[in-house]
C-alpha cells in the first residue's frame, strides 16, 4: 500500500475512495459550471433546495463558463475542507486531474450531469459515480424520431453543444451515428453554438446561408434550439414546418414552442438533481456501493404532449 499526506490527514491507498463519516449534517461543495440558462438555474435551485431541507450547508460556486475558474472553485473547496464535492464539470478532460487532488484530500467526488472522461478518472476509483441522463439515448431518441417523422426532410445542420463537454460529445456521437445507419439523411453542417441562446442563433444564420437546402435543424440543447428559431424566422422560413426543428432539455420555453409547434420535438433533460444528489451522498456515507452511472428517467415532448407536459417543465 502506497500512503498518501493528505489536507485532511485521511491515509490513502492509490485508487481508494476516500470514506464519508455518517453525521447529522454536512459542509457540502457544489461547483457549477455556468448559470445563463434556465436549465442550470433550475439545477442550482434543486441542490439549494434540497440542502436546506436538510439542514446541511452548501459551498455554492459558478464558474461562469470558464474551465480554469471551475478547477479553482474545487481547490478552493478541497483547501476549506468540505465533506464531500458536488461537481457539474464543465469539460470532460481539464477537471479529471482536480477529481483525483479531491480524491487525495480524502473528499468524496459526485459528478452530476456532465461526466469525466473515463481515460483519464474512474467511478468507485477516483469520484463516487455519476448522476445524469444518458446522453448518447438522447441523442438516438432525436434521431429516430427523425427517421419516423421527417415527411422527405433529410437535410441536416447541427448545433453542437460546447466543445469537449461530455453532453454534447455523446449528444451528437447518438444522433449521428443512427441516423448514418439509417441511410438517406445527410448532415449538411455541424458546429458549435456553445449550448447558448444567442450563440447558437449566430452559428444558424451563418449555416443556413451556407445552406440553403437544409430542411432540418437539431441544435443539442433548447437555448440553441430557440435561437435557430429566431434565424430561421429572420430568413423568412417557418420553423417546424419549412425547416424541422429538434432539441434536448425541455425547459419551459422549449416545451412551449413544442406546443406552439416551432420545436417538433423536444427530450428532456431532468435538471433536478438535489434528491438524488444528496439522498446517494447519505447512501454512500452508510457504505452503499454505487454503479459507475445512475441514470435518470427523462421524458419526451411533441405536439401531442407538450400542452399537458407545461406544468412539469422548468
Amino acid at each position: 500500500m502506497v500512503a498518501l499526506a493528505l489536507v485532511t490527514g485521511t491515509v490513502l491507498a492509490q485508487g481508494m475512495l476516500p470514506k464519508l463519516a455518517v453525521k447529522s449534517t454536512y459542509r457540502v461543495g457544489f461547483a457549477q459550471t455556468e448559470s445563463n440558462n434556465p436549465w442550470r438555474l433550475a439545477q442550482t435551485k434543486s441542490m439549494q433546495d434540497e440542502a436546506k431541507r436538510l439542514g446541511y450547508q452548501l459551498v455554492y460556486t459558478d464558474a461562469a463558463g470558464s474551465t480554469a475558474k471551475q478547477v479553482a472553485d474545487v481547490r478552493s473547496m478541497i483547501a476549506q475542507k468540505v465533506d464531500a464535492i458536488f461537481l457539474s464539470p464543465r469539460e470532460d478532460k481539464p477537471l479529471a486531474p482536480v477529481v483525483k487532488e479531491a480524491r487525495d484530500a480524502g473528499i468524496p467526488v459526485i459528478l452530476l450531469d456532465r461526466n469525466i472522461d473515463p481515460a483519464l478518472s474512474k467511478a468507485g476509483a477516483d469520484y463516487v459515480t455519476f448522476i445524469g441522463s444518458d446522453f448518447i439515448l438522447e441523442g438516438q431518441r432525436v434521431a429516430n424520431w427523425l427517421i419516423k417523422n421527417n415527411a422527405g426532410k433529410k437535410n441536416i445542420i447541427e448545433l453542437e453543444g460546447t466543445t469537449g463537454a461530455s453532453p454534447a460529445n455523446d449528444r451528437k456521437k447518438g444522433f449521428d451515428d443512427t441516423i448514418k445507419k439509417a441511410g438517406g439523411f445527410k448532415i449538411l453542417a455541424s458546429q458549435s453554438g456553445n449550448f447558448a441562446r444567442d450563440t447558437g442563433r449566430q452559428v444558424a444564420e451563418t449555416l443556413l446561408q451556407a445552406h440553403p437546402d437544409a430542411n432540418v435543424i437539431y441544435a443539442h440543447n433548447d437555448e440553441m434550439a430557440i435561437g435557430a428559431i429566431s434565424a430561421l424566422e429572420a430568413a423568412g422560413k417557418k420553423p417546424g414546418k419549412d425547416v424541422l426543428v429538434l432539441s434536448i432539455d425541455g425547459e419551459r420555453e422549449g416545451v412551449q414552442n413544442v406546443a406552439d409547434g416551432k420545436i417538433n420535438y423536444d427530450v428532456e433533460c431532468n435538471p433536478r438533481f438535489g434528491p438524488a444528489a444528496f439522498r446517494t451522498l447519505q447512501g454512500y456515507a452508510k457504505g452503499t456501493k454505487y454503479p459507475a452511472k445512475i441514470i435518470n428517467a427523462d421524458r419526451d415532448y411533441t405536439l401531442a404532449t407538450a400542452k399537458s407536459g407545461l406544468a412539469g417543465s422548468y
